[in-house]
């Protein structure tokens, strides 16, 4: 696990799979988490996130329409900006989903693209794919924030470029710098 953001003064996203969720707070010190999460998926906050520190998403891993799921929408984007504007980046931010590999990375590659503005989109993706040979970012949360952050087709484009991530039943928890 990646040394706690106290010890490197270079502001961090963490992103993990539900299951490592507990661990990853006390490895991180996070005191910042978003999760996206399927209706009636249970996610119990750990301890030392407050709930107004603690962003929960319900929206699935789709990028189409489908009966019994929601749909990653505008709103869950716009949600997710907020958050992370809020976010003071003196401790990390830890971001997970169920797996760790598709909602979450998109997640911490919209936030890093909202946070750095003029970060290149492509050396985001590549930073997201160095630290984690799985991540596969969701399509459609990337293709909705690309839009909203007037990044013309950059970051899909660089989502693309970096193709899906191996296969695996879960994501191994990474970090992701914001420079």
């Amino acid at each position: 696990m990646a040394q706690s953001q106290k010890a490197n003064s270079m502001p961090r996203i963490h992103v993990c799979p539900l299951s490592k969720l507990a661990e990853t707070v006390r490895a991180t010190g996070a005191q910042n988490l978003v999760t996206l999460i399927d209706e009636g998926t249970p996610v119990r906050r750990p301890s030392g996130i407050d709930a107004d520190s603690h962003l929960v998403m319900v929206l699935s891993d789709i990028v189409a329409e489908l009966e019994g799921y929601t749909l990653p929408a505008k709103s869950h984007v716009e949600k997710l900006m907020a958050f992370v504007r809020r976010w003071d980046q003196t401790g990390p931010l830890l971001i997970h989903c169920w797996a760790g590999v598709s909602r979450s990375p998109a997640a911490a590659f919209i936030a890093a693209c909202a946070l750095r503005p003029h970060r290149d989109e492509a050396e985001i993706a590549q930073a997201v794919r160095a630290n984690s040979p799985t991540a596969t970012p969701n399509a459609r949360l990337v293709a909705i924030a690309d839009v909203m952050l007037g990044r013309d087709g950059r970051m899909v484009a660089a989502v693309a470029k970096i193709g899906r991530g191996c296969n695996c039943f879960e994501g191994a928890p990474f970090a992701l710098e914001l420079r």
